[in-house]
């Protein structure tokens, strides 16, 4: 996976290379020295569609090779976003290309067609199409061959595209060559384009994503040799006048390679907000070119604004950067999930959830299946989303408290079989039909009123070989088999639970052998006596990462799904990566000053032994967060720093002191649990305090926490 503290080389790259696309249709030096211009222009500012290209493929397909077969809800999702980029470019540049004529003449419909997929609407748009076919081609190379075959394509292919742009006059000499590219010309006016041209820079940015970055001064040292090379080779080209296009060089694939390392290995504070300022500049620039132009027109100052190739470029830069700025600030109020607006929310992070589903099917035995635990709304982190995107990665089973709680899942299109673990009263029978969901038998006298109800009900049956909650025991075997015999109730499986699965003391690790025997004999016994046993579970979290020998299933996995353990002193047979989903975060609603002697909060209960900063956050018990981390026993971080919990925590503020954070102020974000920075607060840094387990502290999490998911 990528690591997560290392974006803000890329983020602020891209403004550069938003600008040096600007400055490859404004040819900024050309007024000045116009060999200078093309080494700018027409070699070094080529590496900014490919810096964006990189970006795409280091960021979406390490999301799609998670999954075996691909992960195609992500690509939708990148397609579905470029795609809306791409209508709402293509209407507002729709007037000039009417005005400029483009659409009048013969071959109205091919030009169109050829506009849209490859060309694009107007002369800037060709890399929204490009770089949706080019991530397509690279999904579809990577499922069928390995990673070198698939290297070797799309060096292949980019071959081919250098043939029909830079290197264009050495093919043009070969004439069957040169009516091949002719060809190839009707379909496309350049092969820089989706099909020759973006695999590459797509696959390199995954390549580096997988394999990690090198050290900081090879990269630079190796940049600064490219690109010098590259510049070279520019010049050589234009100077034998081989160039059809200036759009890529030999060496512009090891020379991006290496700018790419080199912005990874950038420290900093990531800002999102400027992927959609760059975004922004790159698709109105040109609207901005023409109103500087016709500014110039107006105002007589075209000697200015227009011949002065210099002027020119700033101009058309301030005016784009300027509007670019009000875009992103409308694009960030209209958000639907503008949670910053908010004074407390979770941050969900579903990358981190495929990655935990992963990592737990490298530990099931052959023909094991999971079966999540998404009761209590999936602990705490939001049920429904939760097992939509579970659904998404291939889980057809879950398992849940209530029937309240799986016909909520149903009734938000989650598919697959939902048993229901706990008690349903028989005047809710009618839901376990409805939405076709599974039912715990917990004793033979329950399963006689399941079967009074007179339809078909599916079950799973339970048996209790040691814990004594729910479940029949196995000395009971005849009421067992007489559960077997009814006829309404359609058994799907049998399964135990095991209540010491998470201690490796000898002890705990007999009695946990005991249970399991005493299932497996059970199972025995009833196929002895002819009765066909379902799909069998005895698995939970612990069961699976302490004894994922057993033949199971399914596996019932809760707490470990969510990346955490129940207790950060919890040891396991079974090594795991785990990555927890969730962080809580809230703003800071107030600072001010606490003199030396006076004291805050309900009860009074600290006093200031100097004069010293408090911040109120707005967040408290209310939001599920433990009242007893009050009075120093908790923190939060903010900017990165650790603040103490000082006073009693109130149902909806908390009280900090951040006489040692000098930066902080109203509306700051505080993160409860998370990271800030270097810093962290984990799940089991506060179940510890309030003396719990992760569980309990997730699952109680309070429902007015605005849940926000992202792939981070």
């Amino acid at each position: 996976m990528n690591k997560r503290n290392c974006y803000a080389g890329i983020d602020h790259f891209r403004i550069i290379a938003a600008l040096l696309i600007v400055a490859i249709h404004t040819s900024p030096l050309s007024s000045i020295n116009k060999t200078l211009d093309f080494i700018i222009v027409r070699i070094f500012a080529r590496i900014a569609v490919p810096f964006f290209l990189m970006t795409t493929g280091y960021f979406l397909l390490p999301r799609y090779m998670a999954k075996k077969n691909g992960d195609w809800s992500a690509v939708h999702r990148f397609i579905k976003k470029t795609c809306t980029l791409y209508g709402i470019a293509i209407l507002l540049y729709l007037p000039v290309n009417f005005y400029a004529g483009h659409f009048t003449g013969k071959n109205f419909f091919s030009i169109v067609i050829k506009d849209l997929l490859f060309d694009g609407t107007f002369y800037h748009l060709w890399y929204l199409p490009a770089s949706i076919i080019g991530i397509l081609i690279i999904c579809l190379l990577c499922r069928k061959y390995s990673l070198k075959t698939v290297l070797i394509i799309s060096s292949i292919l980019y071959i081919i595209a250098l043939f029909g742009d830079s290197y264009y006059g050495i093919v043009s000499q070969i004439s069957w060559i040169q009516s091949i590219y002719d060809f190839l010309f009707t379909f496309s006016s350049y092969t820089r384009n989706g099909i020759f041209y973006a695999p590459i820079f797509l696959f390199m940015g995954y390549i580096i994503a997988k394999s990690g970055c090198c050290q900081k001064k090879f990269a630079t040292i190796s940049f600064l040799i490219t690109i010098f090379l590259m510049t070279i080779e520019g010049l050589v080209l234009h100077n034998m006048g081989l160039q059809r296009h200036d759009s890529m060089y030999i060496f512009l694939l090891p020379c991006m390679f290496f700018l790419f390392q080199i912005l990874l290995n950038q420290n900093g504070r990531s800002l999102p907000v400027l992927r959609t300022i760059s975004a922004c500049i790159y698709i109105i620039h040109p609207l901005f070119i023409i109103v500087v132009r016709g500014i110039a027109k107006v105002t007589g100052l075209s000697f200015l604004l227009i011949h002065n190739s210099v002027i020119h470029y700033i101009v058309v830069c301030i005016f784009s950067i300027i509007f670019s700025i009000m875009g992103a600030f409308i694009m960030t109020l209209n958000k639907k999930s503008n949670f910053y607006k908010g004074r407390a929310w979770m941050e969900l992070d579903l990358n981190a959830l495929r990655h935990n589903v992963e990592a737990l099917k490298k530990l099931l035995p052959t023909g094991c299946e999971l079966m999540p635990a998404v009761k209590a709304d999936a602990y705490g982190h939001g049920s429904i989303k939760i097992s939509q995107e579970l659904n998404k990665l291939g889980i057809k089973a879950f398992c849940v408290a209530s029937v309240t709680e799986g016909v909520t899942l149903r009734q938000n299109n989650v598919k697959g079989e939902i048993l229901i673990l706990g008690y349903t009263h028989p005047s809710q029978f009618y839901l376990l039909k409805e939405y076709e969901l599974s039912q715990t038998v917990v004793d033979y006298k329950y399963a006689k009123l399941l079967n009074e109800y007179g339809k078909i009900i599916k079950v799973h049956i339970k048996i209790d070989t040691g814990m004594h909650r729910l479940g029949e025991r196995p000395e009971n075997i005849s009421h067992i088999t007489k559960m077997f015999e009814c006829d309404n109730l359609s058994i799907q499986g049998i399964f135990s639970h095991l209540c010491v699965s998470d201690s490796l003391d000898k002890s705990d690790v007999d009695f946990t052998y005991h249970q399991i025997q005493c299932f497996y004999e059970t199972i025995e016994q009833l196929e002895a006596l002819g009765y066909s046993c379902p799909k069998k579970h005895i698995q939970s979290s612990y069961g699976l990462l302490n004894y994922p020998e057993l033949s199971c299933d399914y596996a019932r996995v809760g707490i470990i799904l969510y990346g955490v353990l129940s207790t950060a002193e919890d040891r396991t047979k079974s090594a795991i990566d785990l990555q927890p989903i969730l962080s809580i975060k809230a703003r800071v609603s107030i600072v001010k000053e606490l003199l030396q002697g006076e004291a805050v909060g309900y009860g009074l209960e600290f006093t200031a032994p100097k004069d010293m900063k408090i911040a109120i956050v707005s967040i408290g018990y209310g939001d599920g967060i433990p009242r007893s981390l009050s009075n120093g026993n908790g923190n939060v971080l903010i900017n990165g720093e650790m603040a103490p919990i000082i006073g009693r925590m109130c149902m909806d503020q908390t009280i900090i002191n951040v006489s040692n954070i000098p930066s902080v102020k109203q509306n700051d974000i505080a993160v409860i649990l998370g990271k800030s920075g270097d810093a962290e607060i984990t799940a089991y840094d506060i179940a510890s305090h309030a003396n719990t387990i992760t569980n309990e502290i997730l699952s109680r999490l309070g429902n007015r926490l605005c849940k926000v998911y992202c792939y981070k």
